[in-house]
Parts: C-alpha cells; sequence; structure tokens
C-alpha cells in the first residue's frame, strides 16, 4: 500500500486562544494530502474533473488524539483504505515530526460522479483514471 508524505508547518492563523490548531484545519489537511496522492498517481484533481469525474466528499471523520501548535512541522500522510468503481476512501494520519507523535487520524469517503452528480462506475467507464489509482491502492 502506498503511504503519501505531505509536510505542513503549523500557521499562527490556524491556532485558537489556547494555541492549539482549531478542528476544522485538519480537514484542509486532509485536502492537501489527497491532493498530492492524487498527483502520484500521475494525474491531477483538474485533470480527472475535465475527463468529467467529480469526487465530492459524502462521509468524513476525524480522531484527535493530541493538539498540534504554532510552528509544529506535520507530515500528513495518506492513503487508500478502500476503493470500488463507486467510491474512494482515503486514511490520513497527521504526525508532528520532531517527536514522531500521531497527533490524529481520519478518514473521508469520495463518491465519483459525474458532472450531473450521478454516481458513476470508473473501473468501467474511465478505465484510465481506475488503473491510475489502482497502481498505488495495490502498491
Amino acid at each position: 500500500m502506498y503511504v503519501n508524505k505531505s509536510k505542513i508547518k503549523v500557521r499562527y492563523v490556524e491556532t485558537d486562544k489556547m494555541g492549539i490548531v482549531h478542528h476544522s484545519n485538519y480537514y484542509a489537511w486532509f485536502e492537501v494530502g489527497r491532493g498530492e496522492f492524487i498527483t502520484e498517481s500521475g494525474m491531477s484533481y483538474k485533470e480527472i474533473e475535465k475527463q468529467g469525474i467529480m469526487l465530492p466528499l459524502v462521509e468524513s471523520c476525524c480522531k484527535y488524539i493530541e493538539g498540534a501548535k504554532y510552528e509544529d512541522e506535520l507530515i500528513i500522510e495518506t492513503s487508500i483504505k478502500e476503493m470500488n468503481g463507486a467510491k474512494i476512501i482515503f486514511n490520513y494520519n497527521v504526525i508532528r515530526e520532531s517527536d514522531n507523535k500521531l497527533l490524529a487520524k481520519g478518514s473521508t469517503t469520495h463518491a465519483f460522479v459525474n458532472n450531473d452528480f450521478k454516481i458513476v462506475n470508473v473501473k468501467k467507464k474511465h478505465h484510465n483514471i481506475w488503473e491510475k489509482l489502482s497502481i498505488l491502492y495495490t502498491k
């Protein structure tokens, strides 16, 4: 299984009055990890959308273990948990680089849909997208 590692440095704007990263920022970091993961497949989100496929979010979760703080250097590990013709589930680990501490873990589920938001079986209808993502899923 392929795991993409994205690096992020916590910005001041991402923290709250307590100096801890606000919970909503983790989902933005998941998006960074997911975007870089897809790029590693040899295509971008933009290229997938040009082929008439979109990946709307249908479910998300995040377990917060320890709060990240201003200027922490983080690694967002992204992998595919599950993939079939109609959906893809990504897993994420947010790790503080200095001590390798797991700070949060989560997942997002995305449907494969066309421009009319009808579910599409990419395995059958967009074999090139399926192949590129499958290589990283099975790697």
